[in-house]
């Protein structure tokens, strides 16, 4: 049991580090986001909407996948949507960071975490489609809120905003994306 113990808080007080992890989208008071405040809100977000997935979801499920999405953060950084990447580089970043995170947990917690994330990140079921949705309709409503934040950071078009971001929606959560898209839309023909 003590064993046990000790690896469980090693993992929870390793996961504090994500606070740390400062993220291209702001807050309300225009100050960057960091990603244990995402993956906060993200939660939050699955709750309040879950009556808007277009299949069946178990919402704890889903919930599960947001709080831990972004763990791996703490060792591979954040990867802005409009941001240059190597996507190769950083899903393998991830990965390793994923197998060393959840790696300090004990069997089979840490393996059951594991592929909750490699679920979310396959993208592939109800729940992960809608997780994702909501990863992606999260950071544009901040956008909106404080007059286009990154958007204006990073130069974004409402091209590039519909690429980047409006398939990803859609594909999980349909209904969220007609909502957002007109809203979105409007704050690029007046900028």
């Amino acid at each position: 049991m003590s064993a046990r113990l000790d690896a469980q808080m090693a993992f929870l007080m390793e996961a504090d580090r994500l606070k740390s992890i400062t993220r291209a989208t702001r807050n309300h008071d225009g100050r960057f986001e960091n990603s244990a405040e995402h993956s906060w809100h993200l939660a939050l977000f699955a709750l309040v909407l879950a009556e808007h997935a277009p299949e069946e979801i178990a919402l704890d499920r889903v919930i599960r996948m947001l709080l831990l999405h972004d763990l791996v953060e703490i060792d591979a950084g954040d990867a802005p949507i409009y941001g240059e990447v190597d996507a190769e580089a950083q899903a393998l970043g991830e990965l390793a960071a994923a197998r060393r995170l959840f790696g300090l947990l004990p069997e089979p917690q840490g393996a059951e975490l594991l592929a909750i994330w490699q679920e979310f990140e396959a993208n592939e079921t109800p729940d992960a489609r809608f997780a994702k949705s909501l990863d992606r309709f999260q950071p544009p409503n901040l956008n909106l809120a404080i007059g286009g934040g990154s958007w204006l950071d990073y130069g974004v078009t409402y091209e590039m905003f519909e690429t980047r971001v409006g398939a990803k929606v859609h594909r999980g959560a349909p209904a969220l994306w007609d909502w957002l898209r007109p809203r979105v839309a409007a704050f690029f023909s007046k900028a």
